[in-house]
């Protein structure tokens, strides 16, 4: 085997201090079988070793969670004794590598961490960030992630139902894929990854083992530079019709009681996999490497182990059980072998060819796992090094009409189709509402409940503010959910930042937790899973470019009875126009503020989470009474774009009234809905702030001093995807 040299340990990304931990935890040299192991195991990827300081400080327990944070996957209880199961993840340097199959297997990795569970998949969706448009490598990269996304989805044949696309500069070296699905399965029969069980044995199913994606988790774990494009072999490739039949095999060998535990094969494979299960079940593991399916000639254990495959999953089985387990892995034709036994030795032994190639103590794998205290700025200083400018004068308005037929035409708020009609949305035949509104919903099959689902980040803000920020992203994904007229329940996570190693980095991570951390405690609102995304940046766009701060939340909520569920289209005229909440003119990090005059200023808008429960709460109550036609968030963009989405949607104008000025029709203040009411006597509360703005009809939006027509709104809103893609 190889000598084990300084430059050896160091192209497996462990420092000199981290390699000494490895001397210590062995009481010995490693082989190169043991380096690997280690060198994937204690990634940032894998171990979290820079955030999992900050991540212990967030709330992740209610009445309703079954599962936090630790397993595959977060389950939450949705009543009648079923449970939802769902999580996100990030796949952004392979998916700038190579944009198809970074996505696809984005794609095919999140849908196994819910499967492995016990779910059936029922709905897919996805958070993108793109660089600028006009960058020569955006226009590749934008078509080969959705096709990439829509290839295999549509293949595995679970909806993708909605989703979030953003473009800024900040990623023109280093974009964000990050996939979101969710499951439902039987609250009583959830699967957990612990091997336990002296003797039992381990069973690897599914696809062989290549050499593809090997080193990915440590890939995830670094800087891009000019030499990222030869990293195109730790990539992997994914087989969505293998994944189906994976699905399927799983949950048919789930309805018997054969599986004491399963862990799919994700970032690091079989090294993760079978770590895991082990360290979980505080036992030990052996497994003979010449047992492994491989479908290539020669592969070593260093391969085999570090290799990320798609499709494959472990498990451990109850004795006696194999014959049948195989028969119908077989019948699905997949891969099926018994590769070694669960033990009571702490170690993870490895054999190949008669002779013992690894043998690792788990305990200090996991333990001694580095973990960094890492130096961060205070907010203050955070801001200083930031240097946001000061809002100061803003030159009003010269025509509200031109500068919202501008914003309904700019990247951020263009209208997705050409991204979303690319996706299978309806298959399954349970998507009762998908890309285009607040939140997907999805019925639960065979009942009247349903599960709406949303992603929401706002980038800008947490880089002006990391902690207004973090707030922002978990109180939007709360509005979006309440907005259809489901209970917000719980949150998965995607934490995308650059590198950690940086002061001003670590800040932008610890205050956008603490900052998610206090909305989901006022929210009522825990974090059930997640993952967390570093070294997002690129030398290769030149000074070292960081992404701005994307702590992406995904939430789920559930609705009782989706026949009283809202929509955003504006659904007859003559209707009275509301909007609930506050709009003290927030125009500070707002789009209007960027897209007309060029500038990124000032500070983001206030989240005030007393309110973002209180209006909730009230417009949830206002859709169960179906008291209102329509229910709209205010985010991007503002009252005037919220109200313009309505419109467009429902094919039908307004006339507005004390909407006269760039304040109030583009601020982006917080805790804000628009609704329609053909009751509109009977929808005030106590305490709940709110203003008619107009009422319905016309084929136009006018308000004091201009008028629009929905078609040249139209126009502009289809035409960015278009003429960009079309060019």
């Amino acid at each position: 085997m190889a000598q084990i040299t300084p430059d050896v340990v160091a192209a497996h990304g462990l420092s000199e201090e981290e390699y000494q931990r490895v001397l210590n935890a062995l009481g010995r040299e490693p082989n190169l079988v043991e380096l690997g192991i280690f060198s994937v195991m204690w990634s940032e990827h894998c171990s979290y070793k820079s955030s999992r300081i900050h991540l212990k400080k967030l709330p992740t327990e209610a009445p309703w969670v079954i599962c936090g944070p630790g397993e595959n996957a977060g389950v939450i209880d949705i009543g009648d004794g079923q449970a939802a199961i769902f999580k996100m993840e990030s796949h952004n340097h392979p998916s700038y590598i190579e944009p198809y199959q970074g996505a696809a297997t984005g794609v095919g990795g999140i849908l196994r961490d819910v499967f492995t569970m016990g779910a059936r998949p029922v709905a897919n969706m996805n958070a993108l960030r793109f660089g600028r448009p006009d960058h020569p490598k955006m226009k590749s990269l934008v078509k080969g992630v959705v096709a990439g996304i829509g290839g295999y989805g549509n293949c595995v044949g679970v909806p993708t139902v909605g989703g979030e696309t953003n473009f800024h500069q900040a990623y023109d070296g280093n974009i964000l894929v990050n996939a979101m699905t969710v499951g439902v399965a039987d609250a009583d029969k959830i699967f957990y990854s612990a091997a336990t069980g002296i003797g039992n044995p381990i069973v690897y199913v599914g696809s062989k083992t290549g050499r593809d994606g090997i080193h990915g988790a440590t890939m995830a774990s670094a800087d891009f530079d000019e030499k990222s494009e030869e990293k195109r072999p730790t990539v992997q490739v994914g087989d969505p019709f293998t994944e189906k039949l994976l699905i399927e095999a799983c949950l048919e060998l789930m309805a018997t009681d054969a599986i004491v535990a399963i862990q799919d094969m994700g970032a690091a494979g079989l090294t993760s996999s079978s770590v895991e299960m082990a360290t979980n079940g505080k036992a030990g593991i052996i497994l003979d490497m010449d047992k492994v399916p491989c479908r290539e000639e020669g592969m070593t254990p260093y391969e085999m182990m570090l290799s990320e495959s798609q499709e494959r999953m472990l498990m451990v089985l109850k004795p006696g059980k194999e014959a049948m387990a195989e028969a119908i892995f077989h019948k699905w034709e997949l891969d099926f072998a018994v590769i070694g036994e669960v033990t009571d030795t702490g170690h993870m032994v490895l054999t190949w060819q008669g002779e013992t190639v690894c043998d690792i103590p788990l305990g200090p794998l996991a333990e001694d796992a580095p973990l960094y205290d890492r130096p961060a700025l205070s907010l203050d200083e955070y801001k200083a090094w930031a240097k946001v400018a000061p809002l100061g004068d803003v030159p009003p308005s010269k025509d509200l009409g031109a500068d919202l037929v501008k914003l309904m035409g700019c990247a951020d708020l263009a209208s997705r189709r050409w991204i979303y009609e690319q996706y299978d949305s309806q298959v399954g035949a349970d998507t009762l509402q998908k890309s285009g509104g607040d939140a997907a919903v999805v019925r639960v099959h065979g009942t009247k409940k349903a599960l709406a689902i949303t992603t929401d980040c706002t980038p800008r803000y947490c880089y002006a503010d990391p902690y207004e920020g973090g707030k922002q992203a978990v109180a939007e994904t709360y509005r979006n959910i309440s907005a259809v007229g489901a209970t917000p329940l719980a949150i998965t996570n995607c934490l995308n930042f650059a590198n950690p190693q940086r002061p001003e980095i670590m800040a932008q991570i610890v205050q956008a937790l603490n900052g998610m951390g206090d909305a989901c405690r006022a929210l009522d609102y825990p974090i059930v899973s997640g993952n967390v995304s570093l070294y997002n940046e690129s030398k290769a766009t030149g000074g070292g470019s960081a992404i701005l701060p994307t702590p992406a939340i995904g939430g789920v909520g559930l609705m009782q009875d989706y026949a009283v569920m809202a929509t955003i289209g504006f659904k007859a005229e003559g209707e009275a126009i509301f909007v609930i909440g506050n709009s003290n003119g927030h125009i500070g990090q707002s789009l209007w503020l960027r897209e007309v005059h060029g500038r990124e200023d000032g500070a983001p808008p206030p989240v005030n989470l007393a309110q973002e429960r209180a209006h909730a709460e009230f417009v949830r109550k206002l859709v169960a009474e179906g008291k209102v036609t329509a229910v709209h968030d205010v985010a991007d963009g503002g009252l005037l774009v919220a109200v313009a989405e309505m419109a467009l949607k429902g094919g039908i104008g307004c006339e507005l009234e004390g909407i006269g000025d760039h304040f109030t029709a583009f601020g982006e203040d917080q805790a804000r809905y628009v609704v329609t009411s053909k009751v509109a006597d009977q929808i005030q509360a106590a305490g709940i702030p709110m203003t008619r703005i107009g009422t319905t009809g016309g084929s136009a939006i006018s308000g004091p001093g201009f008028s629009v027509e929905l078609a040249a709104l139209r126009e502009a809103n289809d035409a960015f995807f278009r003429d960009w893609m079309e060019a």
